[in-house]
């Protein structure tokens, strides 16, 4: 009898010894030895590549701003491709515009942003602190910002860029160029542009140098912009605008007031030559905008600090006339002078 027990307690042993190996060897509850992710020895995943979005928040469509974002643009892509994403508003003339465009990019948390005018600019700076900001088209920076130093060319915050000022004095002495035995020079300009009035007083003094008598013809947004044109041409045998948005914006209405008028109109730019000017000493928007844009490059990619980028400058400027106001007022241009597009 004892032995029967003992062969039937040898069985009983044998059978959970089978049983723990059928499960696997391991007490229940403790976790595995034998992890399910994949080997350690496989190789790790490529580190992703760097990526970047930029927004731009235009002032007002028209050529000259047109060219400085388009040469922006195309430099971003062309030095950093499929990295950069690039988000392009326009404002259409309203500066409440341009806020609300800023407002939407610092919300998605954009890695930097282009003003484009003045502007644009002082939403942009009145809006961040921390996100970079590049303008372009902008004269003076001091003046747009409301800083002490007008002359002040390097920041010191998170804002810098280039500037389309083209050399007063030698627009000056275009007009004594082209119109030498004119007695009034009037200048036409938007006063709430605090960029224009510094142009004015400039070339104001550079006229008054030359000879000429001066006339201020200042309007104050698009709405009173024809009766102070139309009183401009009444007083003056010339008339100067600077680079002047709301202007740039209202060529064709200028246009129709002093081609019939019998005044003709030296501007501060290309855009504005084109659209109511015979003649102009102008910068290459398209060129700001790429200098511009390799600023952005430095920015995104590490490369530089905007707080201490200076402001930039296009340093070629061109002599260039309208051939069909020049012959619509009988204007005989001199040579050196380049035709617009």
């Amino acid at each position: 009898m004892k032995k029967m027990k003992k062969l039937l307690a040898l069985a009983l042993a044998a059978i959970m010894v089978l049983a723990l190996a059928a499960c696997g060897g391991e007490p229940a509850g403790e976790p595995s030895s034998a992890p399910e992710s994949a080997p350690a020895s496989e190789p790790a995943g490529e580190p992703e590549a760097a990526s970047y979005v930029v927004g731009i928040c235009q002032l007002a469509p028209h050529t000259a701003l047109d060219a400085a974002t388009q040469g922006f643009i195309d430099t971003l892509q062309a030095e950093l491709g499929d990295a950069v994403e690039i988000k392009n508003n326009n404002a259409g003339g309203e500066a409440n515009n341009c806020t609300t465009i800023i407002d939407g990019y610092i919300s998605e948390g954009v890695d930097l942003i282009l003003a484009n005018a003045t502007g644009a600019l002082q939403a942009a700076a009145s809006a961040t602190a921390d996100i970079p900001v590049l303008g372009t088209a902008v004269t003076n920076y001091a003046i747009a910002l409301d800083l002490d130093d007008t002359m002040v060319e390097v920041l010191g915050n998170n804002i810098s860029g280039t500037s389309d000022l083209a050399p007063l004095e030698q627009q000056a002495a275009m007009v004594q160029e082209l119109f030498p035995d004119a007695e009034t020079v009037g200048l036409l300009y938007c006063s709430a542009e605090p960029n224009s009035v510094y142009q004015i007083e400039v070339v104001q003094a550079e006229l008054e140098e030359l000879g000429y008598a001066t006339s201020i013809h200042a309007f104050t947004d698009a709405n009173d912009l024809a009766a102070v044109t139309q009183a401009a041409c009444d007083a003056c045998d010339v008339l100067y605008i600077p680079t002047d948005n709301t202007a740039a914006n209202n060529t064709e209405a200028i246009a129709n007031i002093v081609i019939p008028a019998g005044v003709p109109v030296v501007a501060g730019e290309s855009g504005l030559c084109s659209g109511c000017g015979v003649a102009t000493l102008s910068i290459d928007y398209y060129e700001l905008g790429q200098i511009t844009g390799e600023m952005a490059v430095q920015i995104l990619t590490g490369e530089a600090d905007v707080s201490e980028m200076a402001i930039g400058y296009d340093e070629t400027v061109t002599k260039m006339y309208n051939a069909a106001n020049c012959e619509a007022l009988g204007i005989t241009i001199p040579e050196g002078y380049e035709p617009l597009a």
